[in-house]
């Protein structure tokens, strides 16, 4: 048996979409599916698919984060796996068996699925999107046939359950999870194959704060992992070294102008992070926070 997690705050537009998602695929082994949410707006049309179908189950949580709401269901899952997904994404049609796939070897850990943005690159932001996937993409696919560490994605991803039994809640949940298996010999793996589409935000404001607040949330992860021993991937550095193959993604000259503004951008992210981090002491906290562009 395995568990579904769907996590979500303020949804009521996408979770449906999200749910039929996972319940419309061809899955043959028993499963549980649990949309978690603080507010009543997301379980109402929840509730409407859990009456139709007794696999689906509600989680009203106490409205303190993602990751607060996660620890608290580690403890209810019954699931010998637990696939993670989010209320404002949706998989694509055989991701679950191909997530499932991976978890056959048994030093297998943690699976990573594959972001796909629903953008096309006809827009600075749909083009950014393109890029930034695109590039985590062929990292996660060249670590993982390298047999490295690497982070998971967590729009969907997935790890065996009772395992761990807690994780920290002032560091991104997709990142510290898998160093947690990591260091306790497991393996990281990545679906290529499991897709889940993305709807990225489209205005500076959003865009700026979502990225602040995903950075933030590794600079932390020195508190619990030896990062020395096996390298943060998410990092100013690793940005740094790929500057060059950003410019051989754009096609023509609008294209090479948002590739420029793009790098400006990533730097204003970082030294906004350092500034908060190092400077401020003002770390990544566990809270819900609604983007409305993603909706």
């Amino acid at each position: 048996m395995f568990s579904i997690v769907i996590t979500s705050f303020k949804e009521p537009e996408t979770i449906g979409k999200a749910i039929e998602s996972f319940i419309n695929q061809d899955i043959k082994e028993k499963y549980e599916l649990i949309v978690s949410a603080p507010d009543e707006e997301t379980l109402d049309v929840a509730r409407k698919y859990a009456k139709k179908n007794k696999k689906i189950k509600l989680f009203k949580d106490p409205s303190k984060g993602k990751s607060y709401a996660l620890n608290l269901l580690l403890k209810k899952v019954k699931g010998d796996i637990i696939i993670l997904s989010d209320g404002d994404v949706h998989v694509s049609e055989n991701s679950v068996n191909e997530i499932l796939k991976k978890f056959q070897k048994k030093e297998v850990g943690c699976v990573s699925g594959r972001p796909i943005p629903i953008e096309d690159k006809k827009t600075k932001y749909g083009y950014w999107a393109n890029f930034l996937f695109d590039s985590a993409h062929r990292l996660r696919k060249k670590l993982n046939e390298e047999e490295r560490f690497l982070e998971c994605s967590g729009y969907l991803w997935a790890f065996r359950n009772n395992v761990i039994k807690s994780f920290p809640l002032d560091v991104a949940e997709d990142t510290i999870v898998p160093y947690l298996f990591w260091e306790k010999g497991y393996k990281i793996s990545y679906s290529d194959k499991a897709l889940v589409f993305v709807k990225n935000v489209d205005n500076w404001k959003e865009w700026i704060s979502q990225k602040v607040r995903t950075s933030r949330a590794h600079e932390t992860l020195d508190k619990y992992v030896d990062t020395k021993k096996t390298p943060r991937t998410k990092t100013f550095l690793n940005e740094s070294k790929g500057i060059f193959s950003i410019f051989s993604y754009s096609k023509n000259l609008k294209e090479l102008f948002w590739t420029l503004q793009l790098i400006f951008a990533r730097l204003y992210i970082w030294v906004v992070v350092f500034s908060h981090v190092y400077f401020k002491k003002k770390y990544h906290q566990d809270k819900w926070e609604r983007v409305e562009s993603t909706k």
